[in-house]
């Protein structure tokens, strides 16, 4: 029976035998999986170039939370940028791999760094909003600009060595049956132990997704004990001393500002676990459940598939969350987006075109009659409305 089934392959042209053991080159979803990662990608990429445009152009924005921000934005756009144009490649030509042993590794190495760049971020991200809520007196020794720098460059210095014991496991495997290399059916693929990969991605997801996380539902459960407090004695100091008391309006606004700020990236830690808990789960089924089993192919694909999905939504859904939680996010990305003015010159009229946005991008056409005093009112108007609208906390 061995030697007829044999026979029957060898029967088979070379795609029809590719197909038989590596499956079709082409995923049956890459047409919808590739809409949907073309959206995320737009949102994503235009999302995150305005994230580090704001903060990288405006001064006021330059604070220790936001170049942590900055760091996850960069760690967003090389995963949208870099990484998923080789995925889509993939799903649309699994077989043959075609950038080589070089590609493989970076492709591996890539992926690795800014998954633990990108935890190592928000968990320094939220140490960062502990000290300056919990530890107010510390943040100014903590918190400063040079000090988060260092911070940033070490986290993506230890990411970048933390993902070489995974990428050193891959290389490219070809298939090989009846003394016959098939050449077309290169793969970036697993090519070390198999225990050894199931080790590295087990302590991988313990000490880079499990761990982190705990760590910073502690931090938050204790920042929001302190916000808590401290409201408690704002209440306590405006029966005292009256609601418009110097110290009690400045106290109300600091506390005010720190709860916006929390809010924001406390959901951004929800919504960050929530993204990236499927993408663990999917490595761990694919290392320790049987995959040769019916029940690992009935579970694993669409796991693999939401997996996909949610790694890639949340490097995209950020700013979103930037411009709904943060009143001087909105602001920024408003002032950066708004239109520059045009002018149109016309026999005895001038058309000059003011665009303010706020939330929404909203233009408005101002049509001005060629008088210089009128057109010079209108715009001093229309720049101190801006500016007043920046500064705004």
């Amino acid at each position: 029976l061995s030697d007829a089934q044999e026979l029957d392959e060898l029967c088979l042209s070379e795609k029809d035998f590719l197909a038989k053991y590596l499956g079709s080159p082409m995923s049956p979803v890459f047409i919808p999986v590739c809409i949907t990662y073309l959206v995320i990608f737009l949102v994503g990429v235009l999302g995150n170039s305005l994230t580090c445009a704001v903060i990288l152009r405006y001064r006021v924005m330059q604070t220790p939370t936001n170049f942590y921000l900055l760091s996850l934005a960069v760690s967003d756009l090389l995963v949208l940028l870099m990484g998923m144009p080789l995925e889509i490649y993939e799903m649309w030509q699994n077989y043959p791999f075609l950038l080589g042993e070089g590609g493989c590794y970076f492709k591996t190495f890539l992926f690795e760094t800014v998954c633990f760049a990108s935890i190592l971020n928000v968990t320094a991200l939220s140490v960062e909003r502990y000290v300056a809520v919990v530890h107010p007196l510390k943040v100014k020794h903590m918190t400063t600009r040079a000090h988060v720098k260092r911070v940033i460059i070490m986290l993506w210095v230890l990411s970048m060595l933390c993902a070489v014991p995974n990428t050193s496991l891959h290389g490219i495997t070809v298939l090989s049956k009846f003394g016959k290399v098939f050449p077309r059916s290169t793969i970036c693929n697993l090519v070390k132990p198999t225990w050894l990969y199931n080790l590295i991605i087990l302590i991988s997801t313990l000490a880079f997704f499990l761990l982190p996380m705990l760590i910073i539902s502690i931090l938050y459960f204790l920042i929001g004990i302190r916000l808590h407090r401290e409201r408690a004695l704002t209440v306590v100091d405006t029966v005292s001393f009256g609601p418009e008391s110097l110290s009690n309006a400045q106290k109300q606004k600091q506390n005010k500002r720190n709860l916006q700020v929390t809010k924001m990236l406390c959901v951004l830690v929800v919504v960050f676990g929530f993204c990236w808990a499927p993408f663990h789960v999917d490595r761990l089924m694919w290392s320790y459940m049987d995959q040769s089993s019916d029940l690992h192919h009935r579970i694993y694909e669409p796991v693999h598939l939401i997996s996909g999905v949610c790694f890639y939504l949340s490097s995209a859904i950020n700013p979103i969350l930037y411009n709904l939680m943060s009143t001087r996010f909105r602001e920024m990305f408003s002032h950066v987006t708004c239109c520059s003015s045009t002018w149109m010159r016309r026999s005895s009229s001038q058309m000059t075109q003011l665009c303010f946005c706020q939330g929404l991008f909203v233009c408005l056409s101002v049509s001005v009659q060629h008088n210089s005093k009128s057109y010079g009112q209108i715009l001093m108007k229309f720049s101190g409305f801006v500016g007043n609208g920046i500064r705004k906390k």
